[in-house]
């Protein structure tokens, strides 16, 4: 089977439009999420430890400010509600005591404790070897749909989940809070999360978000409903 970043395989139907096609070491690509807050003074480093692993093969990086440090002195300028209820959802499947930041998640998994750059690398070396054949992804060169094809559905139902993102590493100046007069560093910050619509196992065509800018990309990812999991992960790059 093709190995594929941008776009695997060809389970998705009809397949009449030509398909998008990027050669990649792994089909089955590492999520690496990040929960992370400007004014969280134990933030940037984690930032720093995951900017590191964002440009590996096979590893899709994300970055979710949440919001519920604004009450320290600074209200941070990428969180929004549903990132943070994001990470509660992980919470409750991971059978968490509380949210925290800096946290990382590892393809809905598991989380990486005090994100060291060994640990965090090890966690992503252990995912990268665990092969689990999920269903192929494959985006339209249209750029307005995505197919996922088939596979077993997971009990409890499994959904497909549009994350934009601005690719590449961006700075905001602090000027509140614990990090105060701090240059803080993110990398591929997201901007929206949207569930797509439900799989079932069968081979179905998605429609990618139509607001989204030229200059972000959207990671596809096929998320089981239970426990989180994350089945397999795909990206298409900005316009």
């Amino acid at each position: 089977m093709a190995a594929a970043l941008l776009a695997a395989g060809a389970g998705a139907q009809p397949a009449t439009r030509r398909v998008v096609h990027r050669e990649a070491p792994r089909s089955e690509p590492v999520v690496v999420e990040l929960f992370t807050a400007q004014g969280c003074a134990g933030c940037p480093e984690a930032n720093a430890r995951v900017e590191a692993v964002a440009d590996e093969p096979g590893v899709i990086a994300l970055t979710y400010a949440v919001d519920y440090w604004d009450y320290l002195g600074w209200q941070d300028t990428f969180a929004r509600p549903e990132f943070a209820q994001r990470q509660r959802a992980y919470r409750r499947s991971l059978r968490l005591r509380a949210v925290s930041t800096p946290q990382v998640v590892i393809d809905g998994r598991r989380q990486v404790v005090g994100v060291g750059g060994a640990a965090l690398q090890s966690a992503i070396d252990e995912e990268a070897a665990r092969r689990i054949f999920p269903p192929e992804i494959e985006f339209r060169d249209t750029g307005d749909q995505v197919g996922v094809g088939s596979g077993p559905a997971p009990d409890g139902g499994a959904e497909v989940v549009a994350v934009t993102y601005t690719p590449g590493p961006q700075t905001v100046e602090i000027e509140g809070g614990d990090n105060r007069g701090r240059s803080v560093r993110h990398t591929n910050v997201v901007r929206s999360v949207r569930t797509l619509g439900d799989w079932t196992g069968q081979p179905r065509l998605y429609a990618l978000p139509a607001t989204r800018e030229p200059h972000q990309a959207v990671a596809i990812l096929v998320q089981r409903k239970v426990d989180r999991r994350i089945l397999n992960g795909a990206v298409l790059p900005p316009r």
